[in-house]
């Protein structure tokens, strides 16, 4: 199965925000099974939610974003989520509000996570802008 000729504009917030290889190779993998999951995921999530038009920008999406699945415990999606808030336009000072915020309301063990995870994914943005 190839859907990287998903159409329509949610695929293209969709990649503005996650990154274009990521989401190319998302779909790429897609396969009899999975192929309706990566639909509804782009409909859904990126046509219903991050397509609304409204008062909430993507930087602020983003930032709920991070609060949410650090809260949920969801690592993987937590991290991809991160590096889409950096573009967004989320600078790290807030993202480090956002867990502080994270860990009075959903406990000091969700904090914990989220920072941990965080430095992961900002050691690896540095890393790469120098590389």
């Amino acid at each position: 199965f190839d859907l990287t000729g998903t159409t329509g504009p949610w695929n293209a917030i969709r990649k503005a925000v996650l990154g274009e290889d990521y989401v190319n190779a998302s779909l790429a993998k897609a396969d009899d099974f999975n192929a309706d999951f990566q639909h509804l995921v782009t409909e859904y999530c990126w046509g219903a939610g991050w397509g609304r038009e409204g008062p909430l920008s993507r930087r602020d999406r983003s930032l709920m974003n991070i609060v949410l699945l650090g809260a949920l415990n969801r690592g993987e999606e937590f991290k991809l989520h991160v590096r889409g808030a950096l573009r967004n336009g989320v600078t790290r000072e807030e993202i480090r509000e956002a867990l502080i915020h994270l860990a009075i309301y959903a406990g000091i063990p969700a904090g914990v996570e989220g920072f941990r995870l965080a430095r992961q994914v900002l050691a690896e943005v540095d890393a790469e802008e120098k590389g």
